[in-house]
């Protein structure tokens, strides 16, 4: 059921823009998908952008792209180590759609991809099935040994294989989750406290009023946190994959 427009709610309600039936199935065309595409067309642009002309005094925008390039470049090597150099554009694509993603959603009346569970639980799916597959194709068999960690004691691995094995397959679950529940609960506040700034008036609304302002700097800073730590377990799951045994 659709949120009533008053409700808190009412922002991340789904609304179909082109609908598309193929086979029975639902390929619509939504907010959600809009949003999407202006996250990508807009990090497209600003790198794009940033880098014609490249200068040897860069401005502010050319300084920026630099500066993302090589935070991620720095997590890649200090996580991953030399082998993660290939898997590098991947993982800075990664974290500049959530890092557009979730600060678009800042902007009045935008809508957050993130803010939805099946947008960031398909994110940590192609991350999880992704470090599978090149921890099984690197080390074959000797994959296995993430579940059997080293210097472990052999009375204890009865018990200790099925908790590694289960936490490793949770991990798709809390990546999602944690992206999802920040991005939704964040933006819920601010629609609540926006209200509380309607119902009290101009004399009684400047409280609520002070406080987003303050929020809405809170939630830019955990916007760009979440991309990060979204990132940086990327980056730990595939130092996991491409070496199992440490």
């Amino acid at each position: 059921m659709a949120a009533e427009g008053h409700s808190p709610l009412a922002q991340f309600e789904i609304v179909e823009l082109v609908p598309i039936r193929i086979g029975g199935l639902d390929f619509s065309f939504t907010n959600s998908s809009l949003w999407m595409a202006v996250a990508v067309v807009m990090a497209t642009l600003f790198l794009v952008a940033s880098a014609r002309p490249a200068a040897l005094v860069p401005g502010r925008w050319q300084s920026l792209a630099e500066m993302s390039y090589e935070f991620v470049a720095n997590l890649v090597r200090e996580n991953v180590g030399a082998e993660g150099r290939k898997y590098f554009p991947f993982i800075f694509s990664l974290f500049m759609f959530i890092l557009f993603c979730n600060t678009l959603g800042m902007l009045p009346y935008a809508f957050t991809p993130t803010s939805h569970i099946v947008v960031t639980l398909a994110l940590a799916l192609i991350v999880f099935i992704g470090v599978t597959v090149i921890g099984v194709a690197k080390n074959g068999l000797g994959f296995l040994r993430l579940f059997c960690p080293a210097g472990v004691p052999v009375f204890v691995m009865p018990l200790l294989i099925p908790i590694e094995i289960i936490s490793y397959f949770v991990r798709p679950v809390s990546l999602s989750v944690r992206l999802f529940l920040n991005m939704m609960v964040g933006h819920t506040m601010l629609k609540v406290f926006a209200g509380f700034v309607v119902l009290l008036g101009f004399l009684g609304g400047w409280a609520p009023l002070a406080f987003i302002v303050v929020f809405i700097g809170f939630e830019v800073f955990v916007a760009l946190l979440q991309a990060y730590i979204f990132t940086v377990l990327t980056c730990l799951y595939l130092h996991d994959a491409l070496h199992p045994a440490h």
